[in-house]
């Protein structure tokens, strides 16, 4: 008995030492970002967020058949995108933004890679009405690396696998592990809700500031939600905020930064 009962402090003991350098390295990584005005716990400087980005860039455009080769759209979206990262707070940002058109003419989606490299679909320019909301969408993508998303979200999972780690120790048996995992990809999926409104937030400052309509955006939203079909998924099971959600943030965020 007094084995099982030492070896189960001794669990208790290294887990709790686990847990401790996790919450450290966690909390030890903090910055201000200063676009946003936001403290945050990041765990990669700038230039390893643009290394990261551009050494994934190659990869990322293969899986979505490559890079378009309608220059007339890439010059498109090159264009808008740099006009709204120049007029805009994002131009002070340091980063070293590239807009990349993919020929993927099926998948509907956009998207940023750290530091500056942002992807769309051809599938997604096909459906977009106006140049307007092609701002929209570029203004969102460009909000996710001013506000650092990826390295934010890297550095809570790290917190949180270590976290799970410690859990599995103390329990001394894989369900423990496996059900607090569980319970920090929850978490993190919340994480990644706040993520796209704060995101939907930026993309209409940088849409005001560089003189497109940020109603726009709201479209983005209505094509968005067609060209997934809808979706009955309780919203705390998305990584996506539910579209209803978004267009009421939207809408808060233009009265925000018209005033």
């Amino acid at each position: 008995m007094r084995n099982k009962s030492t070896g189960f402090y001794l669990r208790l003991l290294i887990a709790a030492g686990i847990v401790i350098f996790s919450l450290v390295k966690f909390y030890s990584s903090s910055e201000m970002n200063e676009i946003t005005g936001e403290k945050q716990y990041i765990s990669l400087n700038k230039q390893e967020e643009i290394a990261l980005g551009m050494n994934s860039a190659p990869q990322m455009a293969a899986e979505f058949g490559g890079l378009s080769k309608n220059a007339q759209i890439r010059n498109l979206v090159d264009s808008i995108g740099n006009d709204i990262v120049k007029k805009s707070a994002a131009g002070k940002s340091g980063y070293p933004f590239d807009f990349h058109v993919l020929a993927d003419q099926r998948t509907v989606n956009a998207f940023a890679l750290p530091g500056g490299q942002i992807f769309i679909t051809e599938a997604l320019l096909a459906r977009l009405e106006n140049i307007d909301q092609l701002a929209g969408v570029l203004g969102h993508e460009v909000g996710h690396v001013i506000a650092r998303h990826s390295a934010q979200q890297m550095a809570k999972q790290e917190l949180s696998q270590g976290i799970a780690g410690a859990a599995g120790v103390a329990g001394g048996d894989a369900n423990s592990a496996y059900y607090a995992q569980v319970v920090a990809n929850m978490v993190n999926m919340k994480y990644g809700r706040e993520d796209e409104l704060e995101s939907d937030d930026l993309g209409v400052r940088f849409m005001i500031e560089a003189g497109y309509n940020p109603e726009a955006l709201i479209g983005v939203m209505d094509i968005l939600e067609a060209a997934s079909g809808g979706s009955n998924v309780p919203e705390f099971q998305r990584t996506h905020p539910a579209p209803e959600n978004r267009r009421q943030q939207i809408k808060e965020a233009i009265e925000k930064y018209k005033k």
